[in-house]
């Protein structure tokens, strides 16, 4: 691997799930790493999800500089600037994708984006910012960057424009988008209910409970890439020769049916699972699968988890969650 030590990085979105990860590991190998985030406050969405998912116990192991704040605000963006990063992991997001208020979206999705973007112009940072699988909606399979782009909510149609603006500056900034799918692994624990489906189900069946599903879950498939393989994405996009948008995924699809499965092997359970309705049919997702093979190209990416593997790895996480938080 490449050396980053001694190197100047923010992590926005750091106390988040992915982006806590990114901060560890850049930690890990000898970055200075300065975490931007809002934190937990209790404030919820009128779907009654959180508005911050940023939690300090996913940063307990962490040794760098944490600065609390919002990056709407112009003085969060002015220490930004004052640290001087070699690069930004641009995390922060509102990544609830049923949240339904478009103009708040687009305020801290796209507008603090193109800020973002200004100071990595103005200092010569890299920009590594989070996309989503989202931009794609329903688009046929495989998912291929620019050419199968139909979000089905805000969130996505504002991932897409960030895509769309980020365009404008690849000649002056070092910038890759990776759009995330369905990503799974340690830390998710906070972010409630948009946790992904690999940790609900093995809390569930920790609990002694069916796993429950939507119905027809056998047919609904995702790209299910576990953290690890998105951690690597991001570490091999700050060398990449050129800037572009690419797909952070394993190029395969698979059921929630197949996760529930997987979980009760693993566990040695064989219970009789429970199908639901769907309450987000008209938003939802159906079949996403990416097209993997610019990303191998261009950023020598390859995913090394498969969702067995992934699971397998992540097992003794879901189950310190089980004892030390879920029943705490």
């Amino acid at each position: 691997m490449q050396s980053i030590e001694g190197k100047n990085i923010v992590v926005t979105g750091g106390a988040g799930f992915i982006g806590s990860n990114l901060a560890l590991f850049f930690e890990e190998m000898g970055a200075n790493v300065l975490v931007i985030d809002i934190f937990r406050s209790g404030d919820r969405f009128e779907n009654g999800n959180l508005k911050s998912f940023g939690h300090y116990k996913n940063l307990l192991d962490f040794n760098g500089f944490i600065l609390e704040g919002d990056i709407n605000d112009k003085k969060v963006l002015k220490n930004i600037k004052k640290f001087k990063p070699y690069a930004i992991f641009h995390e922060a997001a509102i990544s609830d994708t049923t949240a339904s208020n478009q103009s708040l979206m687009i305020k801290t999705n796209l507008n603090s984006f193109i800020n973002l973007l200004e100071i990595s112009k103005d200092i010569n940072s890299k920009m590594i910012y989070a996309s989503s699988g989202a931009t794609y909606g329903n688009a046929k399979s495989p998912q291929k960057v620019w050419e199968c782009e139909e979000p089905r909510n805000v969130y996505g149609f504002s991932k897409l424009m960030m895509d769309r603006v980020a365009k404008k500056y690849y000649d002056s900034v070092h910038c890759i988008g990776l759009r995330y799918f369905n990503v799974y692994g340690k830390n998710e624990f906070f972010k409630e209910k948009t946790a992904s489906m690999v940790l609900q189900f093995g809390l569930q069946i920790l609990s002694g409970n069916s796993p429950k599903l939507f119905e027809g879950s056998k047919e609904i498939k995702r790209d299910f890439v576990y953290i690890k393989d998105v951690i690597n994405a991001n570490y091999l996009a700050l060398f990449s020769k050129k800037s572009g948008v690419y797909n952070a995924a394993t190029g395969k699809a698979r059921s929630f049916q197949d996760i529930a499965d997987i979980l009760q092997k693993e566990l040695n359970t064989d219970y009789k699972n429970i199908y639901i309705k769907n309450p987000f049919a008209n938003q939802y997702q159906y079949f996403t699968q990416a097209d993997i093979s610019q990303t191998q190209k261009d950023l020598g990416y390859e995913p090394k988890f498969s969702l067995e593997e992934g699971i397998r790895d992540y097992l003794p996480e879901i189950k310190r969650v089980y004892e030390s938080e879920f029943n705490a």
